[in-house]
């Protein structure tokens, strides 16, 4: 009688219910809710307190951080490294631009035009490439879009090496809005829509379609998937998200050139993604304005060496944080919950 004493304590607590996971996922969310709902009342205030040249800076930001969006769409979420989006960036940019110049100002017409013209662009270039993994890919990539680069330097059509000028400024519903936080608000509407689709597409069957080709690609065919085809769907999807940033870009700028689709522009955007965190969409946004601040305004302080201090910057990451700053933000809160 005295053991069953015993035992009936222990059985009891072994039966309880375990309390904490359900809670702590509830509280996750909700935290992350709150932290996204405050950092875009931040961004939306920006014009409210800050001066023309900062909120240029910040437009720009935006506009880069949804080509950068298309580059982890890519190499994080589907495993395939490019190198070629900043060829459909500017396909979508001048598209814009020349929608703009010959046929309406309306903001949306552009993006809607650039959207298709990046998509379209992907997928006559892309079938071939989607074939290749590592390094043939990203080499592949690369060729694409010095090629693309090559054509916008050389047609005269769209002004050739000079770029192409005299875009108007951009119009909503009729108005044009040439007031530098205007044109900011309607391109952070935008990042932020294209934004929520693409974490639609990630957490989606189809993005754990992705995901599953970029940890086993072997055991996915086995299963009866088709690698190709589904790489070949989200490198459509991304060019058009690539043709949408470079929309946005031109809407600010109201000018475009070969420079905006070269070598550079797809390295800092693939740069990125690692200084982000490959994979978490939102730290590759981060990365893209950390990326834009030392090289437009943090160079200045250093003597024009802002490339050098990208590479200080890039390495800096690799060694102390190699999955990014969205990783380690990740490790440190599992850390405590454990």
């Amino acid at each position: 009688m005295k053991a069953v004493q015993n035992i009936a304590p222990v059985q009891t607590a072994q039966a309880a219910p375990p309390a904490g996971p359900g809670s702590a996922g509830t509280h996750r969310t909700r935290r992350t809710a709150v932290i996204a709902v405050a950092v875009v009342a931040l961004l939306a205030a920006a014009p409210l307190v800050l001066g023309v040249y900062q909120v240029t800076t910040m437009t720009r930001m935006l506009a880069f951080a949804v080509l950068v969006l298309s580059v982890d769409l890519l190499t994080g979420v589907t495993g395939l490294p490019t190198l070629g989006q900043a060829a459909y960036f500017g396909v979508g940019a001048y598209t814009a631009a020349l929608v703009g110049i010959h046929v309406t100002a309306d903001a949306v017409v552009q993006v809607v035009a650039a959207l298709a013209a990046g998509s379209a662009a992907a997928a006559v270039t892309g079938w071939v490439a989607v074939r290749a993994r590592g390094i043939v890919f990203l080499m592949l990539t690369l060729a694409i879009g010095e090629s693309v680069h090559q054509v916008a330097d050389t047609w005269s059509a769209v002004g050739a090496g000079n770029g192409l000028a005299g875009m108007p400024p951009i119009s909503l519903f009729g108005a044009p809005i040439p007031v530098a936080g205007i044109v900011y608000w309607w391109i952070l509407a935008v990042a932020l829509a294209v934004f929520a689709a693409v974490s639609l597409v990630a957490r989606s069957p189809y993005g754990r379609t992705l995901r599953g080709i970029r940890d086993n690609e072997p055991r996915m065919r086995a299963l009866g998937y088709r690698p190709a085809l589904a790489g070949y769907g989200v490198f459509c999807l991304a060019g058009g998200v690539a043709g949408v940033g470079g929309a946005l870009w031109v809407a600010q700028t109201r000018f475009v050139s070969p420079g905006d689709l070269g070598f550079e522009v797809a390295a800092l955007a693939l740069l990125s993604v690692v200084i982000g965190g490959s994979g978490s969409l939102w730290g590759p946004c981060l990365g893209a304005a950390l990326v834009l601040l030392v090289r437009d305004n943090l160079s200045a302080y250093v003597g024009g060496h802002g490339p050098l201090l990208l590479g200080v910057l890039f390495i800096a990451v690799v060694f102390v944080m190699p999955r990014g700053l969205a990783r380690v933000s990740f490790r440190r809160g599992k850390e405590g919950r454990t």
